[in-house]
């Protein structure tokens, strides 16, 4: 019996030993610090777009120029050339030409008898041909997607990535919470 009550004695002091140095351990825990915030505006020392590159490729026609000098010169009209005859001459022929038949002659009126003339579609092609090739162009997009900025607050130099750019002056969340190490934990300092 005297062993059941000392076991029994042993297991009590040691229960009581183990939950006093709980309760010091769990003292920490039962108090909420409060974080004590403020705002307050730093002044912004510079302020660096950081940017997203885009890259993209289409194709493009890309054409030589074509020289008309180097050409002959073309008679478009079918006409004989002839010299130059003023304006009032340039202008006498085309009135002229509104009069005319097809085949030269006038009638008894004076003027020519409408005649429509269906066109033929013909495929010539281009008089003049150019020297074509389709070629891949490649193009470069830049845009700004956030920006490094540089502040200054009570004297000490920060730096932080913002979606936006600040300005002159940057709005800043300041919050003072006390430290609880070990060192405060163990006793009380005066």
């Amino acid at each position: 019996m005297k062993s059941a009550s000392l076991l029994t004695l042993v297991c009590l002091l040691g229960s009581a030993a183990f939950g006093a140095c709980a309760q010091e351990g769990e003292v920490r825990n039962r108090v909420v610090i409060v974080e004590n915030v403020k705002f307050d505006y730093a002044q912004v020392l510079n302020v660096e777009p950081v940017f997203q590159t885009l890259r993209a490729t289409r194709t493009e026609e890309h054409c030589e120029p074509v020289s008309t000098r180097t050409l002959a010169p073309v008679n478009v009209t079918g006409e004989e050339p002839q010299e130059d005859k003023g304006r009032f001459g340039r202008f006498m022929d085309s009135v002229r030409s509104i009069f005319r038949r097809e085949d030269g002659s006038t009638d008894e009126s004076g003027y020519a008898e409408t005649v429509v003339v269906e066109a033929t579609p013909a495929n010539t092609g281009p008089l003049l041909t150019r020297d074509c090739k389709i070629i891949p162009v490649g193009r470069e997009f830049r845009r700004p997607i956030a920006y490094d900025v540089d502040y200054v607050y009570k004297g000490t130099k920060y730096r932080s990535r913002l979606p936006e750019d600040p300005g002159n002056r940057l709005k800043i969340r300041v919050s003072i919470t006390p430290w609880v190490g070990n060192e405060q934990a163990g006793g009380a300092n005066p």
